[in-house]
């Protein structure tokens, strides 16, 4: 009888240990804003504030919506993604500081990821100084305005062949078309034209590789979802179940098609002023540079798979969005299309780059759009050095990752009234001057703005005016309203990834 009680003694105290073991790892960052007397949102055990996320309950935007409300009042305040510590800056005049002003302290973005174990991921979006700023610095000529203008004809074939697909695509389905899928398959031809020199043809090939692949790069994932989590419950979980941030299948693709491009390239001496051009200046560079500042063949080509994943499943969704609001919207689009009818007139029928750098109320239009639903529903940086906020008695140590909440900034009433009603006017020069800086940032802002900023403006507008030159866009009846986002995706994509609308030909 001693003998059992023992036993059960210490099977209770064992349990004890382990369970208070388990629970101070799972506490064991959340004194951390107490500490420092910042105003925090209460966190639950290993969870932090991202149960519901955890629990695929809710996409991490609403999540960070709901903790900016809690924390109304205040220019900051700290929240948990799982065990780790974020400081959510919610004061515009902070995030221009962090993001432009004082840029020297928070330089990257401080997402995880093992650049060694995952050669193909260190794409410039996530790479950290200083290569990530002397390749930046070699590809920013890709993106000039002369080099733009030098693009646009090879975008105006892209759209016409779009324009054949979309008019195939309603032979067989005059009541409804997946706007998302037709604008896919135009930005990859775009991307893959000017970007690589490729001649894809995806808009008239259902079975593209390139499209298949590209769609997931950045697409809903359940691999991805289960690799957030564990990163930020503890980035040495990666090293046991390897989970990367691409699919590994995708990046072998692309890389191949892309060593393939530049060593043709570099065989024949093709020269052409484009971003495979750009990145095989960067890699010859190599003899000049410092040993923290060499790129490695494995980054020239993760390099140029990055730029083609960014550069079609963002630009198409964000042009499906505008689509969306426009087909519910029909005194907008109306509006738009006499613009563009009254700029064509001014032209003489030339649709060129100056043609769309003069569709002002279009611009508006795409700014509203890109308010409404921003790809990207955060920015996160990191402390590179111990920063003290100016004015204010909180200093953000080395280390300490940030979250800037782009979504709920976009959806702030006190800088844009009625956030849910679709409104361009908001982004005339007369009522953007009433707003602060850094409450609108769908590209970023600072030295980190996205690289490729105004070739999608480009490409989106040129894309507007094919299809609402020829097209009145309305609802169908599958069209969900409002829409529903999905809960695994890295960027604000629709929760089925399809945009349906009904497209009626106009008359001549």
């Amino acid at each position: 009888m001693l003998i059992f009680a023992n036993f059960w003694m210490d099977f209770i105290i064992l349990v004890t240990v382990l369970f208070s073991i388990i629970y101070y790892y799972c506490t064991s960052t959340f004194n951390v804003w107490k500490k420092l007397n910042v105003p925090y949102v209460r966190p639950i055990p290993l969870f932090g504030n991202y149960l519901r996320v955890a629990l695929g309950i809710e996409n991490p935007m609403e999540t960070y919506k709901s903790i900016y409300y809690e924390l109304a009042g205040f220019k900051y305040g700290g929240m948990f993604q799982m065990r780790t510590p974020y400081l959510m800056i919610r004061d515009p005049e902070i995030i221009n500081n962090i993001l432009i002003k004082d840029f020297s302290y928070f330089t990257d973005r401080g997402i995880h990821v093992d650049f060694k174990a995952e050669p193909m991921s260190e794409v410039l979006f996530l790479m950290e100084n200083p290569r990530w700023k002397k390749l930046r610095t070699k590809l920013s000529p890709a993106f000039t305005s002369g080099k733009l203008k030098q693009m646009y004809s090879q975008i105006e074939k892209c759209g016409q062949d779009m324009m054949i697909n979309i008019f195939a695509e309603l032979k067989k389905n005059p009541n409804e078309i997946d706007v998302r899928d037709i604008l896919g398959k135009y930005s990859i031809d775009v991307i893959g034209s000017c970007a690589f020199g490729l001649t894809l043809n995806v808009t008239s090939d259902d079975t593209s590789l390139f499209r298949s692949y590209g769609k997931t790069a950045f697409g809903p994932s359940i691999f991805y979802f289960i690799r957030e989590i564990c990163v930020m419950i503890s980035p040495a979980i990666l090293k046991i179940v390897r989970l990367p941030f691409f699919p590994k299948n995708t990046t072998a693709f692309f890389g191949s098609v892309f060593k393939e491009t530049m060593m043709y390239r570099k065989k024949n001496n093709v020269v052409r002023n484009d971003i495979v051009h750009a990145l095989i200046q960067a890699h010859q560079a190599n003899e000049n540079s410092s040993k923290d500042e060499i790129l490695t063949e494995s980054q020239i080509l993760s390099n140029a798979f990055g730029f083609f994943a960014a550069g079609f499943d963002t630009t198409s969704t964000s042009l499906s969005y505008c689509l969306y609001e426009l087909a519910l919207k029909k005194n907008i689009q109306d509006r738009v299309r006499e613009e563009i009818k009254s700029t064509k007139s001014k032209y003489n029928g030339v649709i060129d780059n100056n043609f769309l750098n003069d569709l002002n109320y279009l611009d508006m239009v795409i700014a509203e759009s890109l308010r409404k639903y921003p790809l990207l529903f955060a920015l996160f940086r990191v402390a590179t050095k111990t920063y003290r906020v100016p004015n204010d008695s909180l200093i953000i140590e080395k280390g300490q990752k940030i979250i800037i909440p782009i979504f709920s900034l976009h959806y702030d009433p006190r800088y844009f009234s009625d956030p849910e009603v679709f409104n361009p006017e908001r982004f005339s020069t007369k009522e953007k001057a009433k707003r602060p800086n850094s409450v609108y940032l769908p590209f970023g802002d600072g030295p980190r703005i996205c690289i490729g900023k105004r070739f999608a403006e480009m490409e989106m507008k040129l894309a507007l005016v094919e299809i609402l030159s020829k097209f009145e866009v309305e609802p169908c009846e599958k069209t969900k309203i409002p829409i529903q986002f999905s809960k695994l995706s890295v960027v604000v994509i629709p929760k089925d990834e399809k945009v349906l609308l009904k497209l009626n030909p106009l008359s001549e």
